[in-house]
């Protein structure tokens, strides 16, 4: 077979096949670790779900921490671009409550949407080594950022008192967190709506409470 001919075999190129390798690698990870949990899965448990070689494995991925990582990315890139999209939606000119209520909803909303980016962004990521937690600790700091800026945003529309946000912004990432993997543990009982409900009243009393 010629470099052409393996370039482009069965109809698709390597680039094409390369690509759907990647893609069923990232199905497997997602489904054991968001099922099973990041610890209890081997590189061979994987490959076998996503029926590549180890090999091909290596190819795409370092190790498994560079998998839980590309996961990671994946499921907070959603998030961003739905929070972005929202803030785009709502308008500069909006109040503080509306904006942070479309915020809160596309955030939540896109994170908890599959029982498994829930568990591999509030349980799994946490404390795998200290290459992930700094990777986790930089998706951290976007965040923080994101709600500093809008606390700017209500010092400017005068609906909030000028001060220093960066512990309400840790402060509410926790929450939010912690919420909704309360809430995919114990989804059941009750709805999301009573998630958002709850992180919306923390985040405006944050914002606006008079602290002398």
């Amino acid at each position: 077979m010629t470099e052409a001919q393996q370039r482009h075999y069965g109809g698709r190129s390597a680039e094409d096949r390369r690509a759907e390798r990647r893609e069923r690698l990232m199905a497997a990870g997602l489904e054991l670790f968001g099922t099973e949990g990041y610890p209890a899965i081997s590189i061979e448990r994987l490959c076998s779900a996503a029926s590549v070689s180890t090999r091909n494995f290596y190819e795409e991925f370092p190790s498994r921490e560079a998998l839980l990582i590309a996961l990671h990315d994946r499921v907070l890139d959603n998030a961003l671009n739905a929070v972005v999209a929202a803030a785009e939606a709502a308008g500069r000119d909006a109040t503080t409550l509306t904006r942070v209520t479309a915020l809160i909803n596309a955030y939540v909303t896109t994170t908890a949407s599959d029982p498994r980016w829930a568990r591999l962004s509030y349980v799994e990521i946490i404390g795998v080594s200290p290459a992930v937690e700094q990777h986790r600790m930089a998706w951290r700091r976007r965040w923080w950022a994101l709600i500093e800026a809008e606390a700017k945003r209500a010092v400017d529309r005068g609906e909030a008192k000028a001060r220093d946000f960066h512990l309400t912004a840790v402060a509410f990432i926790g929450a939010v967190n912690e919420l909704v993997h309360y809430w995919s543990v114990c989804g059941a009982q009750r709805p999301l709506s009573e998630v958002t409900d709850e992180l919306l009243h923390l985040a405006i009393t944050s914002l606006t409470a008079d602290r002398g």
